[in-house]
């Protein structure tokens, strides 16, 4: 963030915001990275690895809008300590793991504990930003997770060797204690109250933005966003997002290692290729989706960025798997990957410009519908794989669900001033 006269704290609230959206990937992607060894600890197959893969999902889908709707309730502040404090516990119990069933029933908890933590930094955001630069916020703080997701195969692939798989839970659950200590220690839920924030800061913040009062998610709010077409765009076309980057966090080193011929000398740098690439994606997307609002207005701005992004991600992706290189392959994939991350500022903007006071409720729903994505492609793709022995079906249907995505933003319209 540049510098700003009127203050800088917010652009600290963005840094905290950033580090627990690292830390998330973190304890997320580990997982895939040690899957080889999990399996073959535990005598696990494909189909069962993808079972487990999927409960967190399935968790964090279930308690996805309560959390977000307990954050608006009494705030990020305690709501999102809870969170980082609940996830980063079954990251260590993760190292107990026994049998097939306690891997399932721990990996379920995780999802439960971590669901609601992205809705409501979208909260935070909501409270804290203002609304020119909320699309280049939302894309520095998905850098910053995909910056975390694109290190995590480099890091467990030193570890490993050292602590083995287990221990590696044990040192990653740990990092998220650090960080929610320092948060609820700094952290307060309204600028007004903050100390460090001054009168100028406070008024760039606080211009054209509702109120601070805690909102009820109501029968007519549940009504109001039940009928929106906006909403429900932004909904659908948010499950091809989390259904392919949930299979780059779970399936791509056994793609690549089993299609692709991948050893582990690479493996680890294009395992982690595609969210690397994100990095970079992701806080472009955010500041080209703020950039086209301010000329164009929000509409353009967002869904110009949104529309974009799925049209190449379908058309890379297809591409993909027509290459014989098996670099060529990966970096097409990876390009894939990180054009659906481009529209990420595009769509957690959009989800805080149309549900205004409910934004965190509006992106708890987005999220959802993204994590009913992740729930399935682990497990579309092993039954894919185990049926026809044929890894380009998964990367086809991903292909597929971009190009969805693409015409879903068609019928997103945000209205003409961000609340």
């Amino acid at each position: 963030m540049s510098a700003d006269p009127a203050g800088r704290t917010r652009y600290r609230v963005v840094a905290f915001a950033v580090a627990l959206a690292g830390v998330t990937y973190l304890d997320r992607i580990c997982i895939s990275t040690l899957a080889p060894s999990i399996m073959r600890d535990l005598g696990l197959s494909k189909l069962e690895m993808s079972y487990v893969f999927s409960a967190f999902a399935v968790a964090y889908a279930a308690f996805e809008v309560p959390s977000a709707w307990w954050g608006e309730r009494v705030g990020t502040r305690r709501v999102l300590t809870r969170i980082v404090c609940w996830w980063s516990a079954f990251t260590l119990a993760t190292a107990t793991v026994w049998s097939y069933g306690s891997m399932l029933a721990i990996r379920f908890l995780f999802g439960a504990g971590e669901a609601g933590a992205w809705p409501n930094a979208a909260r935070t955001f909501s409270r804290w930003i203002p609304a020119h630069e909320r699309g280049r916020v939302q894309g520095v703080f998905f850098s910053g997770a995909f910056l975390a997701g694109g290190l995590t195969p480099a890091l467990v692939a030193v570890l490993e060797p050292r602590v083995g798989w287990r221990g590696v839970f044990v040192c990653f659950g740990l990092v998220g204690f650090v960080w929610a200590a320092t948060w609820y220690r700094w952290f307060r839920d309204e600028p007004a109250d903050h100390p460090a924030v001054g009168p100028a800061e406070l008024a760039l913040i606080t211009a054209g933005r509702g109120s601070a009062d805690r909102h009820d998610v109501d029968a007519h709010t549940l009504r109001r966003l039940a009928t929106s077409p906006s909403a429900w765009a932004l909904c659908l076309g948010y499950f091809s997002n989390s259904y392919g980057s949930y299979f780059v966090m779970t399936w791509l080193p056994t793609y690549l290692a089993e299609r692709r011929g991948f050893t582990a000398g690479s493996l680890a740098l294009y395992s982690g290729l595609p969210m690397l690439l994100s990095v970079v994606s992701g806080l472009l997307g955010g500041i080209a989706t703020d950039l086209l609002a301010r000329r164009h207005g929000l509409r353009i701005g967002r869904v110009s960025v949104g529309l974009v992004s799925y049209v190449v991600a379908a058309l890379t992706m297809v591409l993909s798997v027509g290459t014989e290189s098996p670099q060529g392959a990966a970096i097409l994939l990876a390009l894939a990957t990180a054009a659906s991350m481009f529209s990420l500022g595009a769509h957690w903007a959009a989800a805080i410009d149309i549900g205004g006071e409910h934004a965190g409720v509006l992106s708890a729903c987005m999220n959802t519908t993204g994590q009913i994505g992740s729930i399935s492609s682990p497990i579309v793709a092993a039954w894919l794989v185990q049926q026809y022995a044929n890894w380009a079906l998964p990367l086809y249907v991903m292909a597929a669900l971009y190009a969805f995505s693409a015409l879903t933003w068609l019928f997103v319209r945000p209205p003409q001033t961000a609340a």
